[in-house]
């Protein structure tokens, strides 16, 4: 997908928001595929929201799903992984900075 502002305005959209930010991070360093009932618990959040949020993320282009019988696993887009190197870099510095005041 060539990249455009309302892309961008898509993508960053997606990730204004705390708890996809959390789901983001917590898919990046597993690194692999997380069933909902696993970010439910992780997340301590209810199954409407979670799902809510992987909606959003998934329309932002971030999520794939596959689906395995009666569960659905998400996982990073593979086609975005250098965004997702730069996206990890960047939580990092600002989660260390944040730490630091």
């Amino acid at each position: 997908m060539k990249p455009t502002i309302q892309n961008s305005i898509v993508l960053f959209k997606a990730l204004s928001e705390i708890t996809r930010l959390k789901i983001i991070w917590l898919l990046i360093n597993i690194d692999s595929k997380i069933c909902v009932s696993e970010i439910i618990e992780v997340l301590n959040q209810p199954q409407y929201n979670v799902s809510k949020h992987l909606r959003i993320l998934r329309k932002a282009g971030l999520l794939e799903e596959s689906k395995e019988g009666k569960w659905v696993y998400y996982y990073i887009k593979e086609t975005d992984s250098e965004f997702i190197l730069h996206l990890k870099k960047a939580i990092s510095i600002i989660s260390e900075k944040r730490h630091g005041c």
